[in-house]
């Protein structure tokens, strides 16, 4: 059990769309790890035998929300033994073998834990090599160590030869072989779903492969119909209008990446009546795109389709973030984290892109990576903002992260559930930051 402490004389950064702050300000945390009260520091009592920490002239904001997250690897670039696509069968067989899921449930505990260390203190999954995820998740529930709250999706969903098959996916060619798929991740603990509705760029087969629609609608009604039967959401992997508008009509609550938006697919966001809650929001990841897009081939590695692909998709992305600002529509944040150049440390890398390509503003970046995920994933009623009676998950930084997102790179604090963690450090590479930092 946490101990009960008080954050004291600090500013506090709200997480609202419009940037609210809340100078010389306290909150108390019980010692189950919920927030008791948040107020002014002059007005507000923190009970004797509570620990008192000084956070005058720092910052004080809801812990940050990664709804687009994978844990199998920790951002540098995979060996090409992953992605052979002649090889993929003996790549799963090794990687789901005994010896093959103590590595993969290893790399989460420690991915999960960098996440956290870099202000996470809530993730979705949405594409895992077995389930993992789902296994460490539940051994952060039961208090075996610390961790961020964590929504395990288990494989993702994909037709045979799709975006993510087979090494991340489970795969079918029927709209009852899916439901069988969807059923046996929700029997085996998943809090989320995730769908290949279309081709993606790193295992592109051509220029302008990226995007095509693989999953047909009704595949993914099935899905969606069985995920909501069970109050799960469902997320889909899309990068064409022709994907998002068949995702959409097949209830999907989350589209992953996105892009430029038909007055259809905008409807649709705003009230689609097959989703969960009866509206959809977009997650983009600028991450898994502008890198590849932004470097050089000699640098990235990347071959010219995979590059050509890159671009495309990117330039579509944006678009559909701007889409979405200019009509209402929900916007959450993800990295894409585990794919090259996504580290699990750089969260804060996906807030500035958004701001600096997305045309978002820092609040509304904020809040999308606060407020707004914790609507979008389901768990607003735990999580996501500085009040009484949410679950005291925190980060205490130096600067205003309103002034920009490099105030996240080194926490002075990070609270989970109640639990502090004083100056966590994580292990950076070098190599990576400097070439990102160069655009």
């Amino acid at each position: 059990m946490p101990d009960a402490f008080a954050l004291t004389g600090a500013t506090i950064v709200t997480g609202d769309a419009d940037g609210s702050t809340l100078p010389d300000s306290t909150v108390v945390v019980g010692r189950d790890g919920v927030i008791e009260a948040v107020g002014p520091t002059a007005d507000t009592e923190v009970p004797a035998g509570y620990r008192r920490i000084d956070t005058a002239g720092r910052f004080v904001t809801p812990g940050l929300i990664n709804a687009h997250a994978h844990l199998f690897s920790d951002g540098r670039p995979l060996p090409k033994i992953l992605v052979n696509e002649r090889l993929s069968g003996v790549v799963v067989a090794v990687g789901r073998s005994p010896v093959g899921r103590m590595v993969f449930k290893r790399r989460t505990r420690e991915n999960v834990r960098t996440q956290l260390y870099a202000g996470v203190t809530t993730l979705r999954s949405v594409g895992d090599t077995g389930y993992e995820v789902v296994d460490v998740a539940a051994e952060i529930d039961a208090g075996r160590y610390v961790g961020p709250r964590v929504l395990a999706s288990g494989p993702l969903l994909a037709i045979t030869g799709g975006h993510g098959a087979p090494q991340i996916a489970l795969t079918s060619d029927s709209p009852w072989d899916a439901r069988r798929n969807a059923r046996a991740n929700i029997q085996r603990g998943v809090k989320a779903i995730k769908i290949s509705a279309t081709a993606g760029v790193t295992d592109a087969r051509a220029v302008g492969y990226a995007g095509r629609p693989e999953m047909t609608e009704a595949e993914m009604t099935g899905i969606c119909e069985e995920a909501h039967n069970a109050g799960i959401p469902v997320a889909a992997h899309a990068q064409s209008a022709a994907g998002i508008l068949a995702s959409l009509r097949a209830g999907v609550d989350t589209i992953e990446h996105g892009a430029a938006m038909t007055p259809e697919i905008i409807e649709l966001f705003r009230a689609n009546p097959r989703s969960l809650r009866g509206w959809s929001a977009l997650v983009p990841t600028l991450q898994a795109c502008l890198p590849l897009v932004k470097l050089d081939q000699e640098t990235t590695g990347a071959d010219d389709v995979v590059r050509a692909n890159a671009e495309m998709i990117a330039d579509e992305m944006v678009q559909g973030i701007r889409d979405a600002l200019d009509n209402g529509i929900t916007i959450g944040m993800g990295t894409d984290s585990a794919l090259t150049y996504v580290t699990h440390y750089n969260v804060w890398r996906e807030m500035d892109l958004l701001v600096r390509y997305g045309g978002m503003t820092t609040a509304r970046v904020l809040n999308s990576a606060t407020r707004t995920n914790a609507g979008i994933i389901g768990v607003d009623g735990v999580t996501g903002s500085i009040e009484a009676g949410k679950s005291a998950d925190l980060v205490v930084v130096d600067a205003n992260p309103l002034d920009g997102f490099r105030a996240y790179v080194d926490p002075v604090m990070v609270v989970a559930r109640g639990t502090v963690i004083d100056r966590p450090t994580v292990e950076r590479f070098e190599d990576i930051d400097a070439q990102l930092d160069s655009f």
